[in-house]
């Protein structure tokens, strides 16, 4: 008597299956027929230009756009780095400031020198990341994967010196808090000199000559760790993350907000100034 053989339950199409059709789809159609790439967009509910690049980014089907100049871009970013380790922080010359010239020029090197070691701390962690994720991100038979796991592992044994910080966050902390009470002190000195309304006059006034003098500390520095940095890593950087494709903007230095502080710090005098006169006048009259 033949045994009858159970007949096996029809197997259920892969949601994985149906997103990779769409994503090969969009990649083959979107440069030869813009309308069908635009109907897999919105097939996938994808309305604007953020949302294209999203199933962009997420549809590339290789971790490296050109996986055969990976290496050599990222060999020379980190040899930017280490240039920029070593030469970001030097001392910087400062002229037109009179005897307070070497203080002035101290106190722009140190504020280059954060700019630049934080910058170049945050780009040693986002390239590492970025390694790993591509390597977890690559097929296990695709060469590419082998590079990205030597660069990633070489980032992880370079990331701790590149994340060194010369000025110190205990030095950058005590100095804040010296200047505070430094300012402070004047205040207090001034009025008690002076009491009153012209006690009161002078001793806005002198803050606000401090405060200018601080926003141009800080502008100054800002100005030379953008100089530095671009001069030794904004190229490398942006080739490399060119090289490694689909991976957004490269990561920017934070010399333009303190260029912005400064410049409300220079500003703050004149507005901190009237503002002093007149609460003077107004009290004199009481």
């Amino acid at each position: 008597m033949a045994i009858e053989e159970t007949a096996r339950p029809p197997e259920k199409d892969l949601l994985l299956d149906e997103i990779d059709e769409k994503f090969a789809a969009f990649q083959a159609f979107r440069k030869s027929d813009t309308a069908a790439a635009d109907e897999i967009l919105g097939s996938l509910g994808a309305h604007d230009e953020i949302d294209r690049t999203i199933v962009l980014e997420l549809s590339s089907p290789s971790p490296l756009g050109h996986p055969d100049r990976f290496s050599a871009s990222h060999r020379l970013a980190v040899r930017a780095l280490e240039v920029l380790d070593r030469n970001g922080g030097k001392s910087v010359k400062v002229r037109g400031a009179g005897p307070l010239s070497p203080i002035a020029a101290f106190l722009v090197q140190q504020i280059a020198t954060f700019i630049v070691r934080s910058h170049q701390g945050s780009v040693a962690d986002k390239m590492l990341d970025l390694y790993a994720r591509r390597e977890a991100n690559a097929r296990e038979d695709d060469p590419s994967r082998f590079e990205l796991m030597r660069a990633r592992m070489q980032m992880e044994r370079l990331k701790p010196g590149f994340k060194r910080n010369a000025l110190g966050v205990p030095l950058f902390v005590v100095g804040g808090a010296a200047f505070s009470t430094l300012l402070s002190l004047i205040q207090q000195a001034i009025v008690s000199a002076l009491r009153g309304t012209a006690g009161r006059v002078i001793a806005t006034v002198v803050i606000g000559l401090i405060m200018l003098g601080v926003g141009w500390v800080i502008l100054r520095g800002a100005a030379v760790a953008r100089r530095r940095i671009h001069l030794s890593l904004d190229g490398p950087i942006e080739a490399l993350w060119q090289t490694i494709g689909r991976c957004g903007d490269p990561p920017q230095d934070p010399s333009r907000t303190f260029a912005l502080i400064a410049v409300i710090l220079a500003l703050l005098p004149w507005i901190l100034i009237p503002t002093g006169l007149l609460v003077s006048g107004i009290a004199a009259l009481f």
